[in-house]
């Protein structure tokens, strides 16, 4: 069923679709009257900026009222262009504004812009709201309305969904001055920022220019409207005049903000100055409970100053011409000020801080942290800061602890000069913590005990418990440390003598801590006991740390004791095995040598090794390796890679197949050892040497006083696979001839390629020795010009042929 309402004129439904039909009608005519609402208000500032063009025409060209209106539509007619349009134009040549420049800008970019026929219908609507917004802003009853007028006419254009005016103010705090956008909820929330809370109107205030945000992700603090349009675009900008930062203008958008040209940041900027003479006037809302009261005027607060114990200065701001904050000028000097020039109180107040202070814009930069607590109003604090100022052009410094705050348009400064007795009591106390120590005094007199703060957490008790007296102190310590405790008492208490004793404290928590406490007695004029003081400290951690080393010591003695057992079984294993010099070999027309030159130190016995043999078939063996690493494995590898390769050799196989084999026996029978060797067969019939080599420095062949390297063959270390082949070479001796094999131990440097060492191996083997001189001689040589620096051990294998 339904009905009609006689009186209301409403039609009422029963039924869920008549209620939502009238429901439907009723918000369309709230939307339509909204409409012609904004629009009576947008043509009401439109006729705002005409009539002020006709003022402007009035004046300029000496017209009537009237003729001015026909003058400014005729030139819209000609111009092809809507009155208002024009209106602008006329307000824009008139003002020579900050608006009159962004608007300039705007039409220069897009009359210059090719190809883009819409770019001055563009300009120019942009610069008609811009126009349109400050006529709106201006006729505005309050902020509030400022925010309708600037969201509606500018930003509504650009995108924009929500706008919103802080007001800063001067102890630090944002105070919602206007908005637009935001839900009445939202605003009521945001009605109010205490000093130091992070958002993103406090950081452009704080860095004092424009902050751009993608989204509020990307912004990382609080907002208004955070919950409402998460992901959207924000950009906040100081909005300030003559140095002082009014407030802040923020700007919201429902999605992300992509990066915008920049004709748009200076239109945003352009507004934001626009909202700063807006704030300018702008009255607070009252204090509610929990938020600062007011802040007083210049005259309170000199009342203010005086009644402080430090020196204070009241500081009001001094502009220039153009109205740019310059310099402060000290208004008042309280009672306590002390100039460290000497200079009496009336010499300072009425000057400039400037030219009273010049070291204030130096160093410090005291002076910028002055301009940002009037631009921001965020006071500012330092402790321990370094104040200079100038006395007959000599620099006086003095630390102090300064704070700056503002107070209305006026600044109060005050300093602390630091106290040096007190700073040297903040040193010793800062010495005693870090040390762990506590001071006591006994007057013996009264029975009276002072401890300091610190004493009393070295034993663990509360401040507000009794201290303990030294006589009383067993009492307290372990059973174990009576006696030395004893002593400790007789000598300070009896024999009157200054006395230290370490003992095992046993706190009421039932930590024991381990402490050394020194004494010594105070006497009157006839030698008599006044009073004991002294101090406590907690060695623990030295006392710990004494057992660790004990130990670590005892450790390390038998660690060293083990190791130079290894080294010595080593050492002999390896001169069992490979004796510095060995007796010559005779072969018909061949002279061989070795040398063997162990390691420089015993503790870094090697794996080098070689082998000079006659096999059945009257060939001769000669080969040298080194095995990787030290010590008695090392050694032991040695061992069974030579006398594998013995072993081998007998077989009649060729070098490269001994090689082949051995590496088998290095990867898979000695623990996956690594090792370099050089193997030659040298046929004394045919003086025919056949070599090969596993990763190994190739033999040197000395002939006619000229030493030459033979050609390398390929050939993959011992052990570093399981199986791989060797490349083979042979070289035919002449009568005269030297062959020199040799490890790495011989001509390896830290700081030199082994190419450059290999070349002085070169030229020393050329001259060592003639063929007319004995074998082992030229050997020896060659061991006493190597250049190695490496300590390594050093086996050579030289064979003449005769």
């Amino acid at each position: 069923m339904s009905g009609v309402d006689g009186d209301a004129g409403i039609a009422v439904g029963t039924g869920d679709g008549g209620t939502r039909s009238a429901v439907g009608r009723l918000a369309a005519t709230v939307r339509r009257l909204r409409q012609e609402v904004w629009a009576a208000q947008a043509a009401a500032d439109g006729r705002a900026l005409v009539d002020l063009a006709r003022g402007i025409l009035i004046e300029r060209l000496g017209l009537g009222p009237v003729e001015a209106a026909r003058h400014l539509t005729a030139l819209a007619e000609q111009a092809g262009v809507e009155p208002l349009e024009l209106a602008v134009d006329v307000i824009n040549q008139a003002a020579r504004d900050r608006l009159s420049e962004v608007a300039a800008e705007f039409v220069a970019e897009a009359t210059e812009a090719p190809g883009t026929p819409a770019g001055p219908r563009t300009a120019s609507s942009a610069v008609v709201r811009l126009r349109t917004a400050e006529s709106g802003a201006l006729a505005a009853a309050d902020t509030q309305a400022v925010a309708d007028s600037l969201l509606q006419h500018a930003l509504a254009p650009l995108g924009a969904c929500a706008v919103a005016v802080w007001a800063a103010r001067s102890d630090g705090s944002l105070a919602l001055a206007g908005s637009a956008g935001f839900s009445a909820a939202e605003a009521e929330r945001w009605c109010y920022v205490p000093p130091g809370v992070a958002t993103v109107a406090r950081c452009a205030l704080t860095e004092r220019g424009t902050q751009w945000y993608s989204s509020l992700d990307e912004a990382g603090v609080p907002t208004i409207g955070h919950t409402e349009f998460p992901y959207g675009g924000r950009v906040a900008v100081p909005a300030g005049t003559g140095g002082r930062i009014h407030g802040v203008l923020e700007i919201g958008w429902a999605s992300p903000l992509a990066p915008q040209p920049p004709q748009i940041v200076r239109q945003v900027e352009a507004l934001a100055e626009l909202c700063a003479h807006t704030l300018e006037t702008h009255t607070p809302p009252a204090v509610t409970p929990g938020e600062p009261p007011a802040q007083p005027g210049v005259s309170e607060l000199v009342h203010l100053a005086e009644g402080l114990h430090d020196p204070a200065l009241v500081l009001v701001p001094c502009f220039d011409d153009d109205g740019h904050l310059v310099d402060f000028r000290i208004h008042y000097v309280n009672s306590r000020f002390l100039d460290p020039a000497g200079r009496p109180r009336g010499a300072v107040t009425g000057a400039l801080l400037l030219e009273a202070y010049p070291m204030a814009a130096g160093e410090s930069e005291l002076f910028q942290q002055i301009e940002r607590v009037y631009a921001t109003g965020e006071p500012f604090r330092a402790q321990r800061m370094t104040l200079t100022a100038l006395v007959e052009q000599v620099a006086l410094s003095a630390v102090a602890d300064v704070h700056v705050s503002r107070h209305g348009s006026s600044l109060l400064f005050i300093w602390r000069i630091e106290d040096e007795a007190a700073r040297l009591a903040s040193l010793l106390q800062h010495a005693q913590r870090l040390g762990r120590i506590g001071g006591f005094e006994e007057n013996l007199l009264t029975d009276g005990v002072t401890w300091n703060s610190q004493l009393y957490g070295l034993f663990g008790r509360p401040s507000y418990a009794v201290p303990v007296r030294l006589q009383d102190l067993p009492a307290h310590a372990h059973p174990d440390d009576a006696v030395a405790l004893g002593r400790f008492l007789r000598t300070v208490l009896h024999n009157r003598r200054p006395a230290s004793v370490a003992f095992r404290l046993q706190r009421p928590d039932g930590v024991t801590r381990h402490m050394r406490v020194v004494a010594e007695p105070v006497l009157d004029a006839d030698d008599g006991l006044l009073a004991v003081r002294g101090a406590y400290q907690d060695i623990s951690a030295q006392h710990w740390t004494e057992v660790a080393l004990a130990a670590t010591r005892d450790q390390l003695a038998h660690t060293e004791q083990q190791s130079a057992e290894r080294n010595r079984l080593a050492l002999q294993l390896q001169h069992a095995i490979m004796p510095p010099t060995q007796a010559p070999l005779e072969i018909p027309q061949l002279q061989l040598a070795v040398r063997y030159r162990p390691a420089e130190t015993e503790q870094l016995v090697g794996g080098d090794w070689y082998d000079a043999v006659v096999l059945p078939s009257k060939k001769v063996l000669l080969c040298v390796g080194d095995v990787a690493g030290h010590g008695i494995d090392a050694a032991t590898s040695m061992v069974v890679l030579r006398n594998a390769l013995r072993g081998l050799a007998v077989t009649g196989a060729g070098p490269a197949q001994l090689l082949s084999w051995l590496n088998i026996v290095a990867h898979h029978l000695t623990g996956a050892v690594t090792a370099t060797a050089v193997c030659g067969l040298y046929d004394p019939v045919t003086r025919s040497l056949r070599w090969a080599r596993a990763g190994h420095l190739p033999p040197v062949l000395v002939r006619d006083a000229e030493a030459t390297a033979l050609p390398l063959v390929r050939g993959l270390l011992l052990g570093a696979v399981s199986e791989t082949t060797y490349e083979e070479a042979e070289v035919r001796l002449a009568p005269d001839d030297t062959l020199l094999m040799y490890t790495d131990g011989l001509i390896e440097r830290r700081d030199l390629p082994v190419e450059e060492s290999l070349a002085h191996l070169l030229t020393t083997a050329g001259t060592a020795g003639t063929p007319a001189s004995p074998l082992p001689q030229q050997l020896d040589r060659l061991l006493t010009y190597s250049r190695s620096d490496t300590d390594d051990d050093t086996c050579i294998v030289g064979i003449r042929v005769l």
